[in-house]
Parts: C-alpha cells; structure tokens; sequence
C-alpha cells in the first residue's frame, strides 16, 4: 500500500466548506470522567488546521460498544465538555447523530467553529455500513476527512461509507500513521528487526508471513513462544499452547532460514505455578524446559540480553505484543527490558499499537520512539500488508 498516494486535508480547499471528521474519540471514562484524553489531544492538529482555513467542522466518533442504541453512558457529552477546554470555544453536541438536532446544528456551524453528533454507534446501521445510513451522514458535509486510524480496518458507515458521497482525504493522524509504517515496510533503514508477543500464534500469522519477506531478525515473544517451543519438542509445562499450529510453527521456523532470517526463541522463561500475579515463580532455562505443573509468564534474563543486543544494532525496529503478562509486576521485566533496548537503539522505532503502545506509555519511553501506532488491530492488518478499507476509500492525488 503506496502512503503517499492519499489526498490530504491540505491537498484541498476547505475555506467555506462543512467538513465532516471521523476522529477517534474512543476515550476510557470512569464514573462519567474521561480518566485519559490523549486521543482528544491528538485530533486537535487536524481539527486546529481546519478552523484556522476557515472550515465549518462537525466531528463524529464512535465511544464504547452501545450495540446500535441511545445509551446515555456512551454520550458523547464529556467529549464535548473536554474539546470546549481544548479549543477554547463551546463544541456544541447535537443529541442525535443523523436526526432534527444533528442537521440543525450541521447548518448553522460558522466557518472556524466546530460541533460534535452523538457518537455513531448509537445506530446499528453505521456497523453495518448501510448505504442510507452512510448517505444521511455524508449530508451533513461538503467534505470528508478520516483522522481515525484505529478504526480504518473496520468497513463501517463513518469510516468508509460516507467516502461514496463526498470527497474523501485524510487528516494529519491517519497521513503519518501510513507514513512512517508505509516507508519502514517499503523501504526500511537496515537492519530492520521485527519483535512480536502476545498470546496466540494464530493472531499474528498474517503478520509473520508478511514480515519474513522484508525483516533482517525476527524476535518471538509472549505466550505464543510457547507454541514454537512445543512444536520442537520442547517441554514447556502447562504454558499456553496451541496445539493445532504445530506444523505451521515449525513452517514458519523453516521459511525464516530458507530466507536468511534470524528467528529468535526465548533462552529463558519466568515461570509461574499458576495464572496468578502472586503464584510461586521459577526460571527455566530452554535445555530442561518449564518443569511440570508450571507455566512460561514471561522472559528471562538470559533472553532479554539477546534481545537487547539484537535490537541494538537495529535500524528500524517494528514492536507488536507484550514479552509476559506486562500488567503485572513481577512479570513486566521483558517488557520493560525490551522497551528499553528499543529506546536506546536510536533507530526508526514503531509501536504497533495496543499493549506493547501501552507498556511504552506506563514506563515512559513512549517520547523516546519515532511513533506510537494509534490503532492496535489497524497497525496488525497494516503490518500484514493487507489494504485497510478506511484508508482505501480515501481520494487518490
């Protein structure tokens, strides 16, 4: 997927125009609060550009899983409140998405000014992708932009849908957000090191097979190191495993040196007796494997001195995925060792989003990476090579 070939918000003109923004304003709220508004600060440069080019802006989100229905624990409300703050001015929230109050709104919105519909979700049919519904929203506007890249995997109505109807370009998060990942898939600074965690194999094969054509070293962590470690006869206790992917792990091992790809394993596991942050811990090293009736939590040290110095010499490094259970305490440490290396390696690094870009934020590394990816399930399907339909439907230049 080619980044640069996708109309931007200052590839036209906006001076005059309604312009409809999809904004990622899924925000964590507490007791009605929003507990972290980083998202919200984040959309500001586009919608900051739009007003100062005298833009009429009507921004829409989606917030929580509301299945299609008003639920007033899902208002858009405290977005709104939050944004006032930010911009200095009232963004009025119309209290329907598409309804009397939305369009009144949408029609009276002076150039520089900006309101907010209620959040998308509170209709089935933006899921859907419905075409009547997609059509009631595109008119609202005159112009379409998508600033919304952790939704950009999704075919939805305010994602996709709306881009029948009007013009369609992209804001400033989506443009570096295929950017930077485009350029490092594309043309990576060498040498180009992959490092992936998490649970399950079966998430990240789409991703694995896609980078084994382009990385330089390839390092596996989190649970599904176990699945490998299995699948070559390794004892590995009662670490989460998946059975049924034996034959493509040992595939996958066997692609990676045909191609002259260094695939590394953990050399050392923290173990624990159960799935339980106080459980009794030990460390296995590979020789012996995880002993009976324990189980792989996290790397050990011998394994985070590997990786570190993998990831040392690297030029670009791409992070999808936790080394351990990185929530809890006594098993963050290959996290934390990993987050680390990367920080200092100087080189392009991307967090592709969800807890590994969570695990950067908590340790406060998160200023010393070149980009934290805003879409956890959207950087994986990027990562895959796959076309993502949000950013699809936008105007080609």
């Amino acid at each position: 997927m080619n980044a640069l070939n996708k109309k931007s918000i200052e590839d036209v003109d906006v001076a005059g125009k309604r312009v409809l923004v999809r904004c990622d304003f899924n925000v964590p709220l507490k007791d009605g609060a929003i507990t972290n508004d980083k998202r919200i600060v984040s959309s500001l440069p586009t919608i900051q550009y739009l007003l100062s080019h005298g833009a009429k802006v009507i921004l829409c989100s989606h917030l929580g899983r509301p299945k299609g229905e008003f639920k007033p624990e899902f208002s858009m409300a405290p977005v709104a409140a939050r944004l006032s703050e930010l911009l200095g001015f009232e963004v009025k929230l119309a209290k329907d998405v598409v309804g009397e109050s939305a369009k009144a709104l949408a029609a009276e919105v002076k150039e520089g000014e900006a309101i907010l519909i209620e959040n998308v979700r509170f209709h089935a049919e933006e899921t859907k992708n419905d075409p009547a519904f997609s059509k009631a929203l595109a008119s609202l506007a005159d112009l379409y932009v998508n600033d919304a890249f952790g939704t950009a995997h999704r075919a939805h109505s305010s994602t996709t849908g709306v881009a029948d109807y009007l013009p369609a370009v992209c804001g400033y998060l989506i443009q570096k957000e295929i950017d930077v990942m485009g350029k490092a898939l594309a043309d990576p600074k060498r040498p180009f090191v992959a490092i992936l965690g998490g649970a399950k194999v079966s998430d990240k094969i789409g991703v694995i097979e896609n980078l084994l054509n382009k990385v330089d070293t390839l390092i596996i962590g989190g649970a599904m190191a176990y699945t490998f470690k299995a699948a070559a006869g390794e004892a590995i206790g009662t670490s989460l495993c998946e059975s049924d992917k034996f034959d493509l792990a040992n595939d996958i091992v066997r692609q990676a040196k045909e191609k002259g790809v260094r695939f590394l394993l953990p050399l050392d596991s923290r173990c624990g007796d159960k799935y339980d942050p106080d459980c009794h811990m030990v460390l296995a090293n590979v020789e012996e494997g995880v002993p009976e009736g324990y189980m792989g939590l996290d790397i050990g040290p011998r394994t985070e001195a590997l990786y570190s110095e993998a990831i040392r010499g690297a030029g670009t490094v791409v992070w999808n995925g936790p080394m351990g259970v990185s929530e809890w305490d006594r098993f963050a440490g290959g996290t934390i060792a990993v987050a680390k290396a990367v920080a200092d390696s100087g080189a392009i690094s991307i967090i592709g989003g969800g807890d590994s870009a969570a695990a950067v934020e908590k340790l406060g590394f998160a200023e010393k990476m070149t980009h934290i990816s805003t879409g956890g399930g959207a950087s994986l399907e990027f990562l895959e090579g796959k076309e993502l339909p949000g950013i699809a439907a936008l105007n080609d230049k």
